[in-house]
């Protein structure tokens, strides 16, 4: 499967009325039937306005979206690197997303118990951070005896890994995040492979009712936190979003008009997703399909060939390309081809965001 991000936060922050905003706007979008591979994961379209005018110029018979994977997370309680609650499964299901979106509580429900028995963003937003830190001491604890132990019979490569872990132990225990460690190159290596939580890229999510949008109480203390650490901030309602999937989607744009809303908060929650992980998009049209792929940004065009197929990486010969705003600068192939907008770029080139890219490779 392609990238995802996983929805953490506090049991009754709103995490799963946003997920379920999220993956209903997906089931919706005609060519990418939303599938639910677990009843708590979803497929969701990533919005794309180039993609749209591709489309309207070359007229395909399908057009496929490129895609975000979207996992609702257990909530998180205090404890849980200890065990409590869900534990160790909440943290399992987190240690295999690319990027998180933590969900925060900025509404008032006499209905909807808070876990701590008041809102208070701060608070909520440090006691994740607490326990995903904790976590991650522990997994660089138990990593660091066994590298010792290893070491001490003689493992040159546990030996010069001790330092870097020693280093990220105290780190851990100064209550920081790994993603806040400077390390030099031939020490970061390391880390990867600890799939530690606090050092994937992490976005805010402030989800507030009609009341708090109009008076602000809570969403500017989440906001604080989002720039402390640099991390991006949408602000959602969830129930009014869960209301508006609801409509057929014509109605959509005129419901978003009379919020006074450009776009749906949905739509800048997947765009953020996939703009903490770093991704590109590219385009292909083969046979009757146009469609959109992800990249993560430095990628070569013999790999980008390979998203589209194992074989095509393997006989990678060149790549024509052509960049969206001069595709549409010519209105055709054709066009693009007579005005030397085409260009043939080899193994060694970068693909580039909105790229359209044909690949030539031997079968």
């Amino acid at each position: 499967m392609g990238f995802s991000c996983g929805i953490i936060g506090l049991p009754n922050a709103g995490k799963s009325t946003i997920f379920n905003a999220l993956t209903a706007a997906g089931a919706q979008v005609a060519n990418y039937p939303f599938c639910t591979i677990d009843p708590n994961q979803g497929i969701v379209p990533v919005p794309d306005e180039r993609l749209a005018k591709l489309a309207k110029l070359l007229h395909p018979e399908k057009t496929t979206p490129t895609v975000l994977e979207f996992w609702d997370i257990a909530g998180l309680v205090e404890g849980a690197s200890q065990g409590e609650g869900l534990g160790n499964r909440f943290l399992g299901h987190i240690r295999n997303v690319d990027a998180v979106a933590h969900v925060v509580r900025c509404f008032e429900a006499e209905n909807v118990v808070h876990v701590h028995g008041s809102v208070d963003p701060r608070r909520d937003i440090e006691v994740i951070r607490t326990e995903l830190i904790l976590a991650d001491f522990q997994t660089a604890e138990k990593r660091l005896q066994k590298m010792a132990h290893q070491a001490k019979v003689g493992d040159k490569k546990a030996e010069e890994e001790i330092p870097v872990l020693q280093a990220l132990h105290d780190h851990l225990a100064a209550g920081k995040a790994a993603s806040a460690l400077k390390l030099p190159a031939d020490g970061a290596k390391f880390i990867p492979s600890l799939e530690l939580l606090t050092a994937k890229p992490q976005l805010y999510v402030a989800n507030a009712n009609e009341k708090e949008l109009r008076e602000r109480r809570f969403i500017p203390r989440v906001s604080e936190a989002a720039a402390a650490e640099g991390a991006p901030l949408v602000i959602v309602c969830g129930d009014l979003e869960a209301e508006m999937v609801e409509l057929p989607p014509e109605e959509r744009a005129e419901f978003l008009r009379d919020m006074g809303l450009a776009e749906s908060a949905l739509n800048q929650l997947i765009r953020a997703g996939y703009g903490i992980l770093d991704l590109i998009t590219f385009y292909t049209t083969v046979g009757p399909e146009l469609r959109a792929w992800t990249l993560t940004r430095g990628t070569r065009a013999p790999q980008a060939a390979g998203k589209i197929h194992t074989d095509m990486e393997r006989g990678f010969i060149r790549a024509e390309v052509i960049s969206f705003p001069d595709f549409v600068a010519a209105g055709s192939m054709a066009a693009a081809r007579d005005k030397g907008f085409i260009r043939v770029e080899g193994k060694d080139y970068l693909v580039q965001d909105g790229d359209i890219l044909h690949i030539r490779f031997h079968a």
